[in-house]
Parts: C-alpha cells; structure tokens; sequence
C-alpha cells in the first residue's frame, strides 16, 4: 500500500504534535487475529452439549472483547431465558474452555498487514506487549501457532490481572512492564473497551476499523487515529516515535 492510500485511510481525530511514543500495546481478537469462527466453533460445540441452539455469528462478534466470562453468560442469556445456576455456569464454562482449548487458532486468521506492522514497529525499535482479555492460557498458544509469538517482549490476559479492559489496570500495569510511561504508550485495538481502558490509563490509542465494536463504527469513538491495517499505524508512527521536539 503506497504513502499517499496510507495518508487518505487514516483519518486523524487529533493534533498529533503532542505525541512521543516509546512502546506500543496491541490487542489480539479483532486487532491481530480475526478469531470470530474460533469463538463460533467453541459456543457451537458448548451449546450443542447442553442441549441449546446455535448463536448467529453477527451476535457473537457484538460480544466478543469483553472476556470468555462476559461472552459465555451473554451467550447463555441468548438461549435461555434467566440467569444460570452456579452449576450449570460451570459447566458451561468447562464445556467451553474444552471446546476452544481444542480448536484455538485452528479457524483464525492473521490480519492483512498484521505481522508486516508489527515488523515495522519493531523495526522502529519500539518494545510490544500483547495484552488481551482472552485468557492467558488460549492467547499465548494462539500467538505461538499463528508465528507471532516472537515480536512481543510481554503477553498478558484477561487473567493476568485483578480486572479487565475496559478498567485501565491491565494497561498501567503493562507500561509497567515496557518501563514506558502511558503519555508515550501507544494502545492499539479495535474497540470502545481498548479506547475507554487507554483513555483512563492517559494512553493515546489507534483504532482498526475492521475488528469488533459490537457493532458500531469504530469513528464513533474518541480516539488519536482510525487505521485499516497495523502496517497503516506503523507508516504513520516514524515522525512520533521518540522525538525529541515532542518531548516535554
């Protein structure tokens, strides 16, 4: 993709002078990977097992983002009027973790532009951390087997940490971990959860637009940038990346 397709597809919603960024945070579902059939192949297998229907695909991506917890009861809640037992819950959530610990990353696929971003970005010489809200346990072996487990010097997960995105521990902790102060840590995702967890942390944050905002256009958003593409976020950066006329 050519400089002058880069600089009419990204749309900035802010003067971008103030910007310095040392270290970039990157989502995975929706950011990195495209995982939507992974999820449907897990909740399919889940339900079938208990005797439920099947969830549409479109209702699936609205809920994904927010945790396997957050996804399992909305789904429950899709199939079966009232809220489950403490013991259906578990079982439908061990039913779940079998199913996806099976199939993770066997439907999904890497994002156009994902891995040649983030080559750029590490080629800025800028440090990566992965932090999602899928658990820790299915996000590193997803990583691994999609090839892009080598370009983060940290993943953490929706169970890494006492709460979860949208709450901005889960990015404190993780500029933490990057010794990169949140002013110049750039959060990169595809949801309001990442934009509101980067907004309370004091992280900029760029927004893709083909991920999943349970449904809603991510220019809806308050956010520093709207990319198609992490090779776009990565031709974009060079001019804010450790500049010394933009540092206070």
């Amino acid at each position: 993709m050519g400089a002058g397709v880069i600089a009419r597809s990204a749309i900035i919603a802010h003067p971008m002078s103030h910007l310095c960024i040392a270290a970039c945070i990157i989502d995975l579902d929706g950011t990195l990977i495209d995982t939507l059939d992974d999820f449907e192949a897990a909740l399919a297998d889940m339900l079938a097992a208990l005797g439920r229907p099947p969830v549409a695909r479109t209702q699936i991506a609205r809920l994904i983002g927010k945790g396997s917890e957050h996804l399992i009861r909305s789904v429950l809640a899709l199939t079966q009027p009232g809220s489950p037992s403490d013991a259906e819950w578990q079982h439908a959530r061990a039913l779940y973790e079998r199913a996806y610990r099976r199939i993770n990353g066997r439907h999904s696929a890497v994002y156009p532009g994902a891995e040649q971003g983030l080559r750029a970005l590490r080629a800025q010489g800028l440090p990566l951390a992965c932090l999602t809200n899928k658990p820790l346990a299915f996000a590193r072996p997803l990583l691994a087997a999609k090839g892009l487990d080598g370009f983060f010097a940290h993943t953490f997960g929706g169970d890494s940490f006492t709460r979860k995105k949208p709450d901005p521990l889960p990015l404190l902790q993780t500029c933490l971990a990057l010794n990169s102060a949140p002013p110049r840590t750039l959060m990169i995702g595809d949801s309001r959860n990442d934009a509101a967890a980067a907004h309370a942390a004091g992280c900029p944050v760029a927004l893709m637009r083909y991920g999943y905002n349970h449904g809603e256009p991510v220019e809806h958003i308050n956010a520093d940038g709207y990319f198609d593409s992490l090779a776009d976020v990565a031709a974009w950066l060079p001019e804010r990346v450790n500049n010394p006329r933009n540092r206070s």
